[in-house]
């Protein structure tokens, strides 16, 4: 059994909501601390560690005066898993209880705070795969081609061959210009997740099938690659999806870089 998240998950409340919070002074008592005041200066450094990483303090210290069996009121909190991670961070390590509440805390929080992410960024990183998906299955295409003598001029003419008949008539230049997209700038950078998998089947298309047929010139290279495009487009209008029509997307290395440095600060964040 995992002791550190038995006891810390013991003392975990729900809110009407079903949000999760940790009351201040149960906390005290896990991480070894006899008076309030020292665990307070803990929670106070925890607040500024909480305003460095540019968090909204009061988002995860909810202050909850309480009522001691005298009747004397008492200073609370009402804390989230990132404030106790922060408490535990900045408390007394020669405690054995602290060195648990760390441990647990840093993944437990971490693993929220991925979950967030994925959240948040779910429809890009799933675009995200599918353009990547899309890079390997050209590679595949190209080394296929390579193989038979076409040159780099070959494979980038069959591949705007199939844009053209994949975006209805519309050349690979052409929908570049209807987006706005620098000729320099890759069109599948700013295709929707749809577009980027109907060009991903075409081209794994057309690799099985030009192995199964044997082909061995640019002439069936072309055509296989011109019917594979015009079958996915078929099935795309079928469901009234015409590829020229769809609105371009944001630059995919753009919220490459953007999730990256989000990544990389939760890890920043964690150590």
């Amino acid at each position: 059994m995992n002791t550190s998240k038995t006891i810390f998950e013991d003392i975990k409340h729900l809110d009407a909501n079903g949000s999760e919070y940790w009351d201040a002074r149960e906390l005290m008592k896990l991480l070894q601390y006899e008076k309030w005041q020292k665990f307070e200066n803990v929670i106070q450094k925890a607040q500024i560690s909480s305003q460095k990483s540019g968090n909204l303090t009061s988002e995860h210290f909810l202050p909850a005066p309480v009522k001691s069996t005298g009747g004397r009121p008492m200073n609370n909190y009402l804390l989230t898993r990132y404030a106790c991670y922060l408490i535990a961070q900045n408390s007394d390590p020669r405690k054995p209880s602290v060195a648990l509440a760390q441990t647990y805390f840093a993944v437990q929080t971490r693993r929220q705070e991925l979950a967030d992410l994925q959240a948040l960024y779910g429809p890009e990183l799933e675009r995200i795969a599918a353009r990547r998906k899309l890079t390997q299955s050209e590679k595949e295409l190209s080394e296929l081609l390579h193989r038979h003598g076409l040159t780099g001029a070959d494979i980038a003419e069959i591949r705007s061959l199939g844009d053209t008949v994949l975006f209805g008539g519309n050349t690979t230049k052409q929908m570049k210009q209807k987006f706005g997209i620098p000729d320099r700038k890759p069109l599948a950078d700013h295709l929707s997740t749809v577009l980027l998998k109907a060009k991903d089947l075409a081209t794994e298309m057309t690799t099985y099938n030009s192995q199964v047929k044997n082909h061995d010139s640019k002439h069936q290279f072309s055509h296989e690659h011109q019917e594979n495009n015009g079958a996915v487009r078929s099935s795309l209008t079928q469901r009234n999806i015409y590829p020229e029509q769809l609105p371009p997307e944001e630059d995919i290395r753009k919220i490459t870089t953007q999730i990256t440095k989000e990544t990389k600060l939760l890890g920043q964040k964690e150590s």
